[in-house]
């Protein structure tokens, strides 16, 4: 179970440990909803694309790109999105790991009119296409034959905050004259990107591709499950003692996080300190009401 603070166990240890804990708190307090506000649903109803990141039941994690027409992206109320699962490679990646796990993240960002992203991190369900329309009889059917849904997925959200503009690039839409159509659904090779990046082509040189087995005593669930639970209520807490069993030397996920902790600290170190506009007293954030 999480805290009342927004974010997670890792998180709130490295502010601690790092002294970002106030900047943090101030952001929480300022910048994450546990829903869309109004000016929120109405970015999400204008975006045309958004990444996505899923994790399975063993926390492997999957990255990937959608898009669609504005509005592709259905605000159900301000507590739900839902987004339409268009044909693709068969692979199933995302959908899988929403089988095994269902919490997930999307990232959207205007990188044209706004210049400002949205988180939006909650949990999510697969409905199938005529299941997701009996329920919202106004869903659009789209004309294109390739951006029809086979499936839906609908986000329980749980968090929802900004991605500040500071290293968003600004970028312009290509006129639709120059730009050419895009091939939604294609199975055509050519027309999805051939094989650009030449792994086709060394196909029959390599051993078929297996993933190895990995385990994460890092993770929670894993070999030290309770490592995050000790830190959480004690992070200065490296090294415990019991009266019946004597001293208890640190886990190895608490030793390898020591390390990381220190080589981010001796970065930060030799960094310049620098305050954006976005932190200066008064500023209330992109998807404030005032």
């Amino acid at each position: 179970m999480r805290g009342q603070r927004p974010g997670s166990d890792g998180e709130h240890l490295v502010q601690q440990r790092l002294g970002t804990t106030q900047r943090a708190d101030r952001f929480y307090g300022d910048q994450v909803l546990d829903h869309l506000n109004v000016r929120m649903r109405e970015f999400v109803a204008r975006q045309e694309m958004f990444f996505l990141a899923t994790a399975d039941r063993h926390g492997e994690c999957d990255s990937t790109f959608r898009a669609g027409p504005p509005g592709f992206i259905q605000v159900l109320d301000e507590r739900t999105l839902a987004y339409p699962e268009y044909r693709g490679n068969g692979v199933m990646a995302s959908i899988g790991n929403i089988s095994e796990n269902p919490q997930l993240g999307i990232l959207m960002i205007d990188f044209t009119r706004d210049r400002i992203g949205l988180h939006v991190n909650g949990r999510a369900r697969v409905v199938l296409d005529e299941e997701m329309r009996a329920a919202h009889f106004d869903l659009p059917v789209d004309p294109i034959p390739g951006r029809r849904a086979q499936l839906w997925v609908t986000v329980e959200i749980e968090e929802a905050y900004i991605h500040c503009a500071k290293h968003i690039p600004h970028l312009q839409k290509v006129p639709a004259q120059a730009r050419g159509a895009r091939a939604w659904g294609t199975d055509d090779v050519k027309r999805k990107g051939g094989d650009f990046f030449g792994a086709a082509a060394e196909a029959a040189e390599r051993p078929p591709f297996q993933r190895e087995e990995h385990k994460n005593p890092h993770l929670r669930g894993g070999l030290h499950e309770d490592t995050y639970a000790r830190h959480a209520a004690d992070p200065e807490r490296r090294v415990a003692s019991s009266p019946a069993a004597g001293p208890m030397r640190p886990s190895f996920a608490e030793q390898l996080n020591e390390e990381f902790l220190d080589r981010v600290e001796q970065v930060l170190a030799r960094a310049q300190p620098r305050r954006p506009a976005e932190e200066e007293p008064g500023f209330r954030g992109w998807f404030s009401r005032e």
